[in-house]
């Protein structure tokens, strides 16, 4: 088949990355991929159907990506169609999952596993198998709300109960769900804990990225949510040295928005680009352990690197996003340092540019340590260089609590130079 110049993607996976599924395209290198993303955790944390504990778009075929290369995608837009949602903290129910209630969520009546439901009328007890309509969502809420938005999508507000329970009744429309996904929407819950928040929207990508290289459930595409795989009793168990195949595709860093590039390895032929759970904002950390899932239009732009072969993926954010010791040395500044360089006989200063690596792992510790070593490892240097760099020159940042961290520095333009990247990164920071 013939790449395309801009793939149009409306069509999601029930949950699994599975690398022998056929994908969508493919596209041209430089080519452009146009989402109608669906609602993330929330909607199929409630619906057992979808394995995966999201519902991200297919994936689609880049061509000329070949396994050891990686793929530059660079956000062009995103754009929040949902006009209400909700969300919170969860709690798992004991009886309703088999080891794991995001993967195999099971009917405690009738035993059925990832079963079909329906919805009869609102609440948390809305959500029924269709085979024996028993209530059967495998999470509720401890602490929930639900949020409406402004026409223009820059501020929302969080809802008494009527107005909870009116949105309720017609989640989908609220929620925009694209046609082709088969969540239930989590407005139906119609939680208002907390009424009256004002909370400013800056919506972003939790899963973006890459198809891994065996089975995912897509929300466990991760060092930290994939700790749940490993030896688990469901059909994508997963050893400790298996679960090295991920891509981390599921990041939930604030920072993958409108603007930023994200640099993915790729796995498998093609690449398999995917993406979804849009949030309208989060802080760092998602310290809920959710935020306000949302559907949208996203406009995607990608680029293979030849050999650029990573494990995990590098993000060139925003140059607002950036620490402040990691934003690029001012022209003053270096006139400033050719000073202080000529007093003390050094001869030449480094030019450098800011680059981001992400690390994931079972806790922050260890997600400190894989992003330090993967930063190392590509770029050829020692995890204590890479440790003094961040130190003095960036920051270690967490992308969501409990593993995933950027790490963030002002990398040299020689080091840039080796992995072939030196003219992206210039392009996002410097020729603005």
């Amino acid at each position: 088949m013939d790449a395309k110049q801009t793939v149009f993607v409306n069509d999601f996976t029930n949950g699994i990355l599975d690398p022998k599924n056929e994908m969508l395209g493919p596209v041209k290198d430089g080519g452009h991929i146009v989402a109608n993303t669906a609602p993330g955790c929330w909607g199929p944390m409630i619906t057992p159907a979808i394995r995966g504990g999201h519902e991200v778009t297919k994936p689609v075929f880049v061509e000329g990506a070949e396994i050891g290369d990686a793929i530059a995608i660079k956000i062009k837009s995103i754009r929040v169609t949902s006009s209400a949602t909700s969300s919170g903290n969860d709690q798992p129910v004991e009886g309703r999952f088999l080891g794991d209630p995001f993967v195999a969520g099971k009917c405690p009546e009738c035993g059925t596993v990832n079963p079909e439901t329906i919805i009869e009328g609102i609440g948390q007890e809305a959500i029924r198998c269709a085979d024996c309509g028993k209530d059967i969502v495998p999470f509720v809420f401890t602490n929930g709300y639900t949020i409406a938005f402004d026409s223009n999508r820059n501020v929302g507000v969080t809802l008494n109960k009527e107005a909870a329970e009116h949105i309720a009744h017609e989640g989908h429309s609220y929620m925009a769900i694209p046609e082709q996904s088969i969540q239930n929407p989590i407005v139906t819950f119609a939680p208002h804990d907390i009424v009256g928040t004002v909370a400013r929207l800056r919506p972003f990508l939790g899963q973006l990225g890459t198809t891994p290289s065996r089975p995912f459930p897509d929300s466990h595409n991760a060092g930290d949510f994939g700790q749940a795989l490993i030896d688990a009793p469901h059909d994508y168990k997963v050893t400790k040295e298996q679960l090295e195949e991920r891509t981390d595709g599921h990041m939930d860093i604030n920072r993958v928005r409108e603007g930023a590039v994200l640099i993915s390895p790729v796995k498998v032929q093609g690449g398999g680009v995917y993406l979804g759970d849009m949030h309208a904002m989060q802080g760092d950390g998602e310290i809920a352990g959710h935020t306000a899932d949302v559907a949208g239009v996203v406009t995607l732009q990608v680029k293979v690197i030849k050999g650029l072969n990573i494990e995990g993926p590098i993000l060139l954010p925003v140059a607002e996003d950036l620490p402040y010791l990691a934003k690029p040395i001012t022209k003053k500044e270096k006139e400033i340092a050719a000073n202080v360089a000529d007093q003390w006989g050094v001869k030449k200063l480094e030019e450098s540019l800011p680059v981001s690596f992400i690390g994931t792992g079972a806790n922050l510790n260890e997600a400190t340590e894989n992003g330090l070593k993967r930063a190392a490892d590509v770029l050829g240097i020692t995890v204590p260089e890479v440790m003094n760099r961040a130190t003095i020159t960036g920051s270690i940042e967490i992308g969501r609590h409990p593993g995933v961290v950027t790490v963030t520095f002002l990398c040299p333009v020689e080091f840039l130079n080796k992995i072939g990247i030196t003219q992206l990164v210039r392009d996002q920071y410097i020729n603005e």
